[in-house]
């Protein structure tokens, strides 16, 4: 049995300013061929779990074509998505015959001539193969669902959690529902539903999004059903397909698949409400933090989460901290590769002048103008020990861990989200012996640290993902939406 696996992961925030090119994928991951395995195996991500899962079943040869992924960020340059689009259609051309394709995408990539990258890399690679060979992806939570998605796939299957910790787990899903196709003992049917409605980055741990999970789980252990997935939408694009879904999988019963995504989508529509929660400025969430009696306490930045698109080199956090000056405080991190290299030119010990961070635009706040002592220098490299994504190499890049007053600063040169210790501990720094924490992220650093501190403080302000939706300029999406417009029914509008 011969499945190929490939791989095309972007998650667009279609209001950030950064365009993604060909770089943006090739500083994450561009691998081809047999370069695949070992960028992969021991991984806790989708890859990662197609693997194992192959070889544990035995008798399935995985036919590597093309995994690319890049930090979210912008619009994907059309010639760079073409590319991406032409290597994988002829990878998969020369792979050989084939039993099965096994692809992990994202679901909420947009390129300058496609608002549903997704959708169009199903529908080219279905008009390539036919009908005949079953197609099975693995998509982000986040993922803006679409029927062109579902139209030319066989099973799509969701992750449940964020933190993203069962990315892995629907690796080896996919990779089983598969087998199962190929040898006739299960047949899919999937039935989707679309809500009018935009959420932010709320965590699956607690809250609404838990309870709509265990909704969906009940409707999976009933007999006849294969995957119920609530789909949260990935909110900072503006484009017709934007928001929350619901897609349920039923082993051939139409019908049970189709009561079962209407009844999570009212589950999911009763809680809309539940979803807008308004969280403190920097300024409040930090005096609240600092006078908290159990150390230590995380205050994450969720408006300048990189994870989400947004730059990283925000300020309003830093700023607030810096002016505070209390020792025994720790912001990880900024990202300002101009400060990073006159880091490492002046070297450690010296006093720098610098204007850190604030470059990327205007929104994010303006470049803080201070003097920093250089205390350490590393080239920014450690694997990643959260539970999503364990396994994984970084780089991000030339990296300086400075001091101003009495607040230690890291500063890299590739923006992304904090997910564990190890870029503390790469720069000699122990959490358990500090105060405060200032992190950019919004809900995946809850998978380390949720149980490992005492207390998180989530702050918000304008950024590219905040949790205030009123300052975006959305042109193209389908009106009326929540919360943005008032929806007077009770139950969820169906979209077929």
């Amino acid at each position: 049995m011969r499945i190929a696996i490939g791989q095309v992961l972007h998650e667009t925030n279609t209001f950030s300013s950064e365009r993604t090119d060909e770089a943006a994928f090739r500083r994450q991951e561009w691998c081809e061929g047999g370069h695949i395995f070992p960028a992969h195996e021991g991984v806790r991500d989708y890859i990662g779990g197609m693997i194992d899962e192959a070889r544990d079943l035995g008798g399935i040869e995985l036919v590597p074509t093309l995994a690319v992924s890049a930090e979210p960020s912008g619009i994907i340059a059309a010639d760079t998505w073409e590319r991406i689009k032409l290597r994988l259609l002829d990878s998969l051309r020369n792979a050989g015959p084939l039993d099965a394709i096994c692809l992990a995408l994202h679901g909420a990539g947009i390129a300058e001539t496609s608002d549903d990258i997704e959708g169009e890399l199903l529908h080219a690679i279905r008009a390539e193969f036919g009908r005949d060979i079953p197609i099975a992806a693995t998509l982000d939570l986040h993922a803006n669902m679409t029927h062109e998605m579902v139209g030319h796939a066989d099973l799509l299957l969701g992750v449940n959690h964020y933190p993203h910790s069962d990315e892995y787990d629907r690796g080896r899903e996919a990779i089983r529902r598969l087998r199962a196709m190929i040898s006739g003992t299960i047949r899919p049917s999937m039935h989707l539903v679309k809500l009018p409605m935009l959420i932010p980055t709320s965590t699956t741990l607690f809250g609404p999004a838990k309870e709509v999970n265990e909704a969906c789980w009940a409707w999976e252990n009933r007999p006849g059903m294969l995957d119920c997935t609530f789909f949260h939408g990935f909110p900072y694009t503006d484009s017709p397909e934007v928001g929350a879904s619901v897609l349920a999988v039923s082993d051939g019963d139409d019908r049970l698949a189709r009561e079962a995504a209407a009844d999570a989508a009212d589950e999911v529509w009763r809680r809309r409400d539940a979803f807008n929660v308004k969280y403190p400025s920097p300024a409040d969430g930090l005096m609240a933090a600092l006078a908290a009696d159990e150390v230590p306490v995380i205050i994450n930045e969720t408006s300048d989460n990189p994870g989400a698109g947004a730059p990283g080199d925000g300020t309003f956090l830093l700023r607030e901290m810096l002016a505070a000056n209390v020792p025994q405080t720790c912001f990880c991190h900024i990202c300002d590769p101009d400060v990073v290299q006159a880091a490492h030119r002046a070297g450690v010990g010296a006093r720098i002048e610098v204007e850190l961070g604030g470059k990327t635009d205007g929104l994010h706040g303006s470049p803080v103008s201070t003097v920093a002592l250089v205390r350490m220098l590393t080239d920014g490299t450690f694997v990643q020990t959260s539970p999503m994504w364990r396994g994984k190499k970084i780089d991000l890049g030339q990296t300086a861990r400075l001091r101003i007053g009495n607040v230690d600063v890291i500063v890299t040169s590739i923006k992304s989200q904090l997910l564990d210790d190890e870029l503390l501990k790469l720069h000699g720094i122990d959490m358990l012996r500090y105060k405060v924490i200032g992190i950019k992220s919004s809900q995946h650093f809850r998978g380390f640290f949720q149980n490992r501190v005492p207390r998180i403080m989530t702050v918000d302000c304008p950024g590219l993902s905040t949790f205030d939706f009123s300052g975006f300029d959305y042109r193209r999406i389908v009106r009326p939406i929540h919360p943005l417009d008032r929806i007077a029914s009770t139950e969820a509008l169906i979209v077929d």
